[in-house]
C-alpha cells in the first residue's frame, strides 16, 4: 500500500520541540493526572493503589466497561456496546476507514481537512472526489456541489466536524441535509468529531451517529479533554455489519487499548462536563485574544471559528506559508503550521487553546515578524 506523506504530522514531528511559543498545538492545554483527579473530585492515591495491585494483562479486549459507558454518554442514542476503543482518533480514523473503504469504491471528502480523511481512502485504491471548502462560504460545504459529486455507487461521505483547520461547525440542519443526500445512494457518512463539544456559544453539537444509522463518528481524549498522553480514542458506530468489520480489522492492528489508559479515560468521562467547562472557558478567553489581535493586524484575516481549538489565518504577504513558518520559528521561537499542509497556501493554522500567556507571547512575536517582513518587502501587502 502506498500512502502520501502526512504533511501536518511530519511538520509537527520535525519542528514542534524547537518552539518557545507553541501556538501550533491543537489540544486544549494539557492537564496532569493530579489536576485531572482534583478537577473530577476523585482520589488519585486510591486510584494508583488499585492500579498498582493489578496484573498488567491485555485487559478488557473490547474496552474497559466504564470507559465505554462514559464515551457513549457523549451521544444521545448510543449504548456502550457501540463504542470501539482505539489508539487515539488517528487510530480510530485509520481503523474505521480501512474497514469501511474498499478498492475502487467512490468516496467524497473535503479540503481543507485532516489529511487522513482523504489520503487513507486513496491509499486503499478508492476513487476520491474532493469538495472544496472556501473562505467565501465560511468553510461550510456547498450542498449543491456535494449533490453533484454523489453517485449511485458512492460508498461514503467523509467529513470533519468541527473542521480542522478552520474551526467551522456544521449545524444539525446541515448534517441532516447531508444525511438526506447520502440516503439516496445508501452511503455512509463518516465524521471525525474529535473537536466536538468545544462549541463557542455553548450550544450542543450534534453527532452524525445520532442522526443517521449509517453514520460513523470518531473522537478521542486528546483535543477537547486535554489527555493526549493516554493515546485513547474511539469509534462510535450503529451499523452492525460495519461494526463487525471494524472489530475484525482491530484484531490485526490493536487487539486492545492500554488498561491504565482506559481507566484514566473513565475518570475523565465519569462527569465529562467538569473537564469540558475548564476547556470551554479557556478557548473562549483565548479566542477573544486571537480575534482582537486579528482585528489589529491589517494583513491578517480569518473566518472566526465557531468551535474547536484551531483557526486558519490568511495573510497578505508575498511569502510561501512554509517559509513564513520556518522563519517565524527561527527568528522568534513562535511556531505555527503552514497552510500548505492543508492545500491552503498563504495561510497559517493556529491552535489557540494553549496556555493563555503562551498565546499572547506567540501573537506578539508574530506581530513583530510581520512588520519585519513588510519592511523587507517595502510593500504593505501581496
Amino acid at each position: 500500500m502506498k500512502i502520501k506523506p502526512f504533511l501536518v504530522e511530519e511538520w509537527m514531528n520535525a519542528y514542534e520541540t524547537q518552539a518557545t511559543y507553541n501556538i501550533a498545538e491543537t489540544c486544549a492545554d494539557s492537564i496532569s493526572l493530579e489536576e485531572l483527579f482534583t478537577l473530577c473530585e476523585e482520589d488519585l492515591e486510591a486510584f494508583w493503589k488499585s492500579i498498582s495491585s493489578k496484573r498488567l494483562t491485555y485487559g478488557d479486549i473490547h474496552g474497559y466497561p466504564s470507559f465505554r459507558e462514559g464515551a457513549s454518554s457523549l451521544y444521545r442514542t448510543l449504548s456502550p456496546e457501540q463504542i470501539i476503543p482505539t489508539h487515539g482518533a488517528a487510530g480510530a480514523n485509520h481503523l474505521a476507514i480501512s474497514a469501511l473503504v474498499n478498492p475502487n469504491d467512490h468516496i467524497i471528502s473535503v479540503m481543507p481537512t485532516y489529511q487522513q480523511l482523504y489520503s487513507i481512502p486513496e491509499s486503499i485504491g478508492a476513487e476520491v472526489d474532493i469538495l472544496k471548502l472556501t473562505k467565501e462560504d465560511g468553510y461550510q460545504p456547498d450542498l449543491k456541489k456535494l449533490e453533484s459529486l454523489l453517485r449511485k455507487d458512492t460508498r461514503a461521505i467523509i467529513l470533519n466536524n468541527p473542521n480542522n483547520p478552520t474551526g467551522a461547525l456544521m449545524s444539525k440542519e446541515t448534517l441532516l441535509r447531508i444525511v438526506a443526500l447520502a440516503e439516496k445512494s445508501d452511503a455512509f457518512v463518516f465524521v471525525d468529531e474529535v473537536y466536538r463539544h468545544l462549541v463557542h456559544d455553548d450550544t450542543y453539537s450534534e453527532s452524525i451517529v445520532d442522526l443517521y444509522d449509517k453514520g460513523v463518528s470518531t473522537s478521542s481524549m486528546s483535543k477537547v479533554f486535554s489527555l493526549a498522553g493516554i493515546r485513547l480514542g474511539w469509534i462510535a458506530v450503529k451499523d452492525e455489519e460495519l461494526k463487525a468489520k471494524i472489530l475484525s480489522h482491530r484484531d490485526y492492528n490493536t487487539i486492545s487499548c492500554g488498561m491504565i489508559d482506559e481507566r484514566i479515560g473513565a475518570v475523565a468521562l465519569k462527569d465529562p462536563q467538569k473537564l469540558l467547562k475548564r476547556n470551554r472557558d479557556l478557548v473562549k478567553e483565548n479566542l477573544s485574544i486571537l480575534t482582537e489581535w486579528v482585528e489589529k493586524e491589517p494583513l491578517i484575516t480569518f473566518v472566526r471559528p465557531q468551535a474547536g481549538t484551531t483557526a486558519l489565518l490568511h495573510y497578505d504577504l508575498p511569502i510561501p506559508s512554509r517559509e513564513f513558518c520556518l522563519r517565524l520559528l527561527d527568528e522568534t521561537g513562535a511556531f505555527l503550521t503552514p497552510g500548505d499542509c492543508f492545500g491552503e497556501e498563504h495561510s497559517l493554522r493556529i491552535g489557540y487553546a494553549s496556555d493563555t500567556e503562551v498565546l499572547r507571547k506567540g501573537l506578539e512575536a508574530m506581530s513583530g515578524f510581520i512588520k519585519k517582513l513588510q519592511n523587507e518587502q517595502g510593500n504593505p501587502g501581496r
